[in-house]
C-alpha cells in the first residue's frame, strides 16, 4: 500500500481494519502514516516523503520522489505481493500501479483522481494502470464506463465516521471554547506548503472579522507540530497575538462540530466541514506558476467538493488573488448575516451526508478481497 498524505493515511487505516477483521492473516506494508501504522501497517518509507503540493513543489522534489517510486517498484516486483493498493496520491501511484500490473501484480486504486474537474485525459491512464478502482463519489463510475475498468462506488468513510447530527454545546465544552461567542473555525491546510500560502491570509482575515464582530472566538486545528509552529509564527509576525484564538494539535472534527462558521482551504477539509453541517467559505492559494498551469487544465468552475457535489456555487470560493484578508473577512461576514444562505448550505450538506454514507470500509474491503482472490485463482 502507498498513501501520500494525512487523508490517505486515514483511508488506508480504515481499509486495513476492515480487511483484518475478515482475514486476520493479511500483512500490510509500503508507504503510510501513523494511522495506518496503528493498524499494524509496516511503513518502509514515511508518507511525509511524498507530501508536496502543486507543480512547482513537485518539480523541486522530483528526483527524490522518482527514486523512492523506482526503488519501491523494484522491491515489489521482486517480492510479488498478492495485491497492491494505491491510496490516492495518483501522481505517484498510477505509474507504480502500471508497472506492477504489467508484472502480474493486481493493483487497486483507491480514490479516483479528480478527472471530473481537470486533466480529463487521466481516465485512460487510470484504466491502463489499475486493475480495479474504488470511487468515493457517486458520479465517478460513469466516467470510466467506456474504458472497461471495473469501478466500485464505496462512498466516503468520513460520512460513516462523522455522525449525522452533532452536539455543538458538547463539542465546545470539550475544547473549552466560550459558550456564548461566535465560534469560527480556521482550517488553512494540513501541510507546510499550504500554510506558507494560506496562514497569513487566514490570520489577517480573522483580525478583520473581529473588528466587525468583537464577540468572536477562533479555533484552529493543526495537523502536525510543524504546521502548528508555522501558524503560531505567522500570528506573531503579523502582530496578532491579541486574537482570541484556540490553537489545537489535531481535533479538526471537534473544531468543526463546535463552530458556527468555517474558513477552509480547499481540500478534504471542505468535505469534513460539510459533513459537520458547518456553513463555510472556501479559500485557495498556491504558487503563481502552479495556479497558472492548473487553471489551464480545469474545466469545472469550482474547486470545493461541496460545490462539485451540488453542481452550483453553494459555498463562496475565493481563489488565488481573490483570497485576500479583506475579501475573506467580508465573505464570512456576508455569510454570517445571510441566515437563508446558511440554512441552504446546511440542507444540502445533510443530503450529501446521506448520499456518501455507504459503510465505505466494508464495501472497499469486499471489492479488494474480490480482486485479491481473482488474482490468486
Amino acid at each position: 500500500m502507498v498513501a501520500g498524505e494525512a487523508s490517505g493515511d486515514q483511508l488506508g487505516a480504515h481499509l486495513i481494519a476492515a480487511l483484518r477483521a475478515r482475514r486476520p492473516g493479511l500483512r500490510f506494508a509500503g508507504i503510510g502514516g501513523p494511522r495506518m501504522a496503528a493498524q499494524g501497517f509496516d511503513a518502509h518509507v514515511s508518507m511525509d516523503q511524498l507530501a508536496v503540493r502543486g507543480y512547482t513543489e513537485a518539480l523541486r522534489h522530483y528526483r527524490r520522489i522518482t527514486r523512492i517510486r523506482r526503488e519501491l517498484g523494484d522491491a515489489l516486483v521482486a517480492e510479488r505481493p498478492g495485491l497492491f493498493i494505491g491510496v490516492d496520491a495518483s501522481d505517484f501511484n498510477l505509474d507504480l500501479e502500471r508497472r506492477l500490473k504489467d508484472a502480474g501484480v493486481p493493483a487497486v486504486h483507491y480514490v479516483s483522481p479528480s478527472v471530473w474537474a481537470w486533466r480529463g485525459w487521466r481516465v485512460k491512464r487510470v484504466a491502463r494502470s489499475a486493475t480495479h478502482l474504488l470511487a468515493m463519489f457517486p458520479f465517478e463510475p460513469a466516467l470510466y464506463e467506456r474504458t472497461g475498468l471495473p469501478v466500485t462506488y464505496v462512498g466516503h468513510p468520513l460520512a460513516d465516521v462523522i455522525p449525522l447530527q452533532v452536539n455543538k454545546d458538547e463539542a465546545r465544552a470539550q475544547l473549552r471554547l466560550p459558550a456564548r461567542k461566535l465560534i469560527v473555525a480556521l482550517l488553512p491546510g494540513s501541510r507546510r506548503s499550504e500554510l506558507e500560502y494560506m496562514a497569513a491570509a487566514f490570520v489577517l482575515a480573522a483580525h478583520r472579522l473581529r473588528q466587525d464582530i468583537p464577540e468572536v472566538h477562533f479555533v484552529c486545528p493543526m495537523a502536525s507540530r510543524e504546521t502548528r509552529d508555522l501558524f503560531e509564527t505567522t500570528v506573531h509576525v503579523h502582530g496578532r497575538t491579541d486574537l482570541p484564538l484556540t490553537l489545537l494539535f489535531g481535533h479538526s472534527h471537534e473544531a468543526l462540530a463546535a463552530a458556527d462558521l468555517a474558513l477552509v482551504a480547499s481540500g478534504t477539509a471542505t468535505l469534513e466541514a460539510a459533513l459537520f453541517k458547518t456553513p463555510m467559505v472556501i479559500a485557495y492559494r498556491q504558487s503563481f506558476l502552479s495556479w497558472a498551469l492548473q487553471r489551464r487544465m480545469m474545466y469545472l468552475p469550482y474547486v470545493g467538493m461541496p460545490n462539485i457535489l451540488a453542481g452550483e456555487a453553494l459555498v463562496p470560493e475565493l481563489l488565488q488573488g481573490k483570497a485576500t484578508p479583506a475579501a475573506l473577512a467580508a465573505a464570512l461576514l456576508d455569510l454570517l448575516r445571510d441566515t437563508a444562505a446558511q440554512r441552504r448550505q446546511v440542507e444540502k450538506f445533510r443530503e450529501f451526508h446521506v448520499l456518501l454514507r455507504q459503510n465505505t470500509a466494508e464495501k472497499a474491503a469486499d471489492a479488494v478481497l474480490g480482486v485479491l482472490d481473482a488474482g490468486r485463482a
